[in-house]
């Protein structure tokens, strides 16, 4: 396994829960598995784990292993050849990673010297090789421009590029595409799927996009409150969803077709780092919930097809693909108060 991430828990000095609480993820060499979620589910901070990239005072239990070296406890050392090498992530915005006023093929020939090409001249040359690598035309021109003159997808492009340096064997890609165009996306999207069939990389895909992942993943991951709520095989997530949160987010999220279904927003609003939690932490929000899922400490088990989801109804609820109801009732409930 090429990343396997055990039990990880990551605290913050003053956050009243944990940041991340039990995190179990595995992604083998050629693989695309996605962590999906909304915003401060701890998609991100997952993904970052593997290059140990922490906040400040953040405290960390569990394992993290990549090639079966704990990234936890590596050494000063072992980290900087860790992140030179063998794991590269890709951010949103390209921008933020290019410096305005230095030109593009300055951007990768420093990564590549940093990485081991110890003749400017011979970097020069992988630079250009690399940007025809990711498909942009008319690499030995592109080298010599500097970010304002490409457009967002083609310094996307160059980010990848750049990421692709050290020859890395798992790749993080942090809603790299989402502030893209569709067309420029799908692009991007091919060309990182080609990468992994090629270079045979790992790939962690980072999404608020649930149909995204879905069709784009081999297993996709649901991320709530810094927990995994459910995990299965792409394919099965549409029809087969077990957890009330995944539920909601693909009855929440529009599809194409001739007979639009009504839109169905979960209540209510994720929690900040402020609540803490005796039970489940999507009960407010949940329209199964009852009194004892406040109580009830989430754990993962293992559902019908292969996968795990975390919720205490889990027996209750009946597979959506083979009930007659549907998988969420017509209306929202009321939203309850947080703890």
């Amino acid at each position: 396994m090429l990343l396997d991430i055990e039990n990880l828990t990551l605290h913050l000095p003053g956050a009243a829960r944990p940041v991340l609480e039990d995190v179990s993820l595995r992604v083998g060499a050629g693989e695309i598995v996605g962590l999906v979620g909304e915003s401060g589910s701890g998609k991100s901070t997952t993904a970052k784990a593997a290059l140990r990239i922490l906040p400040d005072g953040a405290r960390a239990h569990g394992k993290v292993l990549l090639d079966g070296a704990d990234v936890l406890s590596m050494s000063d050392a072992e980290l900087r050849g860790h992140r030179a090498r063998t794991v590269a992530m890709v951010h949103q915005d390209p921008r933020s990673a290019l410096n305005p006023v230095r030109r593009v093929g300055d951007f990768l020939t420093e990564r590549l010297l940093h990485t081991g090409t110890t003749d400017r001249r011979a970097a020069r040359r992988r630079a250009v090789g690399l940007l025809d690598t990711v498909g942009l035309a008319d690499p030995e021109r592109r080298v010599r421009q500097y970010p304002h003159e490409l457009s967002g997808g083609m310094l996307q492009r160059v980010v990848i590029a750049g990421a692709l340096a050290a020859e890395p064997r798992l790749l993080l890609a942090d809603e790299s595409t989402s502030a893209l165009d569709v067309t420029t996306q799908a692009g991007i999207l091919a060309l990182l799927r080609r990468l992994r069939d090629e270079r045979g990389l790992g790939l962690v895909f980072i999404t608020h996009d649930l149909h995204l992942a879905a069709a784009y993943c081999d297993r996709v991951h649901v991320m709530y409150a810094g927990r995994v709520v459910e995990e299965q095989r792409a394919e099965r997530l549409f029809e087969h969803a077990r957890h009330p949160y995944t539920r909601g987010l693909l009855a929440c999220s529009p599809e194409l077709g001739e007979t639009p279904r009504a839109l169905l927003p979960i209540p209510g609003r994720p929690p900040s780092l402020a609540e803490s939690f005796t039970g489940c932490p999507f009960s407010a929000r949940c329209p199964h919930s009852e009194p004892d899922c406040d109580s009830w400490r989430p754990e993962s088990v293992a559902v019908e097809g292969g996968g795990t989801a975390a919720c205490r109804r889990l027996t209750d609820l009946p597979d959506p693909a083979a009930a007659a109801a549907p998988a969420l009732p017509p209306a929202a409930p009321a939203v309850r108060s947080t703890r």
